[in-house]
C-alpha cells in the first residue's frame, strides 16, 4: 500500500498525487509544499540542528535530554463511532513514557464501547502504547522520525524567510 509522502501514514483508497509524491488527504498535500523545500536543506545543516535537538533540554519538562520522538496512541468509541490516533511528541524519555501511560489508561477506559473498530482497534492500540513503553528510542542517537520533524520545522522557517522576501543564509 502506498504511504503518505508527508505524514508517512498508509493510504488505502484515493489520495492526491503530485508528481512522485502521493499524500493521503489535501492538508497533507498543501504541507507537503514543505517537502520540496526541504530537500533543498543542505544535509549538514540538518545534522548539525538535529544533535541540537536531540541533546538539548526536553521541549515538555526542560529537563536535559537526550530528546526524541515518542508516539503516543489512543482510541476512543461510542456505540458505532470510533476515532483513533497516533500523536508523536518530541520530547525526554520520562515524558514519552507519561504520554504513552496516559494514552494507554484513557484508550483502556475509552476505546471498547463502539462495535466492531473499537472492540477490534483497542487491542491495537494498547498494545503499541505498551511495545513504545518497552521500547524507546535509542538514546545514543537521533531517530530517523526526529531527522524528519526537524528538517520540516527548518522547511516551515525557510519558507516562511522566503515569503517575507529575505534571502535564508542556509541557502546562501
Amino acid at each position: 500500500m502506498a504511504k503518505c509522502s508527508y505524514c508517512n501514514s498508509t493510504i488505502v483508497l484515493g489520495g492526491v498525487k503530485d508528481g512522485e509524491l502521493r499524500f493521503c488527504n489535501n492538508n497533507c498535500h498543501q504541507s507537503g509544499a514543505l517537502l520540496h523545500v526541504a530537500s533543498r536543506i543542505p544535509d549538514a545543516e540538518i545534522v548539525r540542528r538535529v544533535t541540537l535537538v536531540h541533546q538539548g533540554n526536553c521541549p515538555k519538562c526542560q529537563r536535559p535530554g537526550p530528546v526524541d520522538v515518542h508516539t503516543s496512541h489512543t482510541i476512543w468509541s461510542a456505540l458505532v463511532v470510533t476515532g483513533w490516533k497516533s500523536s508523536p511528541q518530541v520530547s525526554c524519555k520520562p515524558c514519552g513514557k507519561k504520554a504513552k501511560i496516559q494514552a494507554t489508561v484513557s484508550s483502556f477506559f475509552l476505546g471498547w464501547w463502539g462495535f466492531p473498530w473499537g472492540l477490534l482497534g483497542t487491542p491495537v492500540q494498547l498494545s503499541k502504547n505498551l511495545y513504545g513503553l518497552a521500547r524507546s528510542p535509542a538514546p545514543e542517537r537521533p531517530s530517523a522520525q526526529l531527522e524528519r520533524i526537524v528538517r520540516l520545522t527548518v522547511a516551515h522557517e525557510l519558507a516562511a524567510q522566503e515569503r517575507s522576501g529575505a534571502q535564508p543564509p542556509i541557502l546562501s
